[in-house]
């Protein structure tokens, strides 16, 4: 669902994954993007933007959208994607460790299965609140580290994951490290998780809204 993750040491994952993720759209993909960008407006940045798939969802109140993705193959495809969107959209290489835009410049970040991954997620989300104005939003949609026996076994297999997927990491608490940078969280709500329409049992899949205050 959503977005690969910043698998920029990871060619042959990425286009493993570039291939596959469209997939998703059947099972939840694509009302989930639809849903995690609703009401956006003005000058927004998307993290990790993996192929464009969210480029099509974003409102037409949004002015321009600047996507960062560190891949090439996935940039690639993302440029094409660009080019089918209703509201201007600029893919630039960049990765969300540094952050080329000025404090307080921009209205809204979007994250989609890119927190999982990232190499600093404390930085990258730092670098997320220093961008926003007061009052902006950072809008993410992440898979977390699940509860009880399955935290426990995404501990055991994180290791062994990561290497295999693009630097992904199963038990990352990434909604709890949004709080902790300073970003107020709004919404929180679980989704489940599907591909094809059917649900699978898998790490916890978190839709979330924050906002950046002085």
């Amino acid at each position: 669902m959503g977005q690969p993750p910043l698998g920029h040491r990871h060619p042959i994952f990425a286009r493993v994954y570039g291939a596959l993720a469209p997939l998703t759209d059947g099972g939840g993909g694509a009302r989930a993007r639809r849903e995690l960008l609703q009401g956006l407006r003005g000058s927004v940045v998307e993290l990790g933007c993996g192929s464009g798939l969210n480029f099509r969802h974003y409102p037409s109140e949004v002015a321009r959208v600047t996507a960062l993705e560190p891949e090439p193959h996935l940039r690639r495809l993302a440029h094409r994607a660009a080019r089918r969107t209703g509201v201007p959209v600029e893919v630039r290489d960049g990765r969300a460790e540094r952050l080329p835009f000025p404090d307080g410049s921009q209205d809204a970040v979007v994250s989609a299965l890119v927190l999982c991954s990232v190499d600093d997620l404390a930085g990258s989300l730092g670098e997320v609140r220093r961008v926003l104005r007061p009052g902006g939003e950072f809008r993410f949609l992440e898979h977390v580290r699940g509860q009880g026996v399955g935290g426990a076994f995404e501990d055991l297999l994180d290791p062994l994951w990561s290497r295999i997927a693009g630097g992904c990491h199963l038990n990352r608490e990434s909604e709890l490290a949004v709080e902790r940078v300073g970003l107020r969280v709004e919404e929180l709500r679980e989704l489940g998780t599907r591909v094809l329409g059917i649900p699978l049992p898998g790490p916890r899949m978190l839709l979330g809204r924050a906002r950046a205050w002085p």
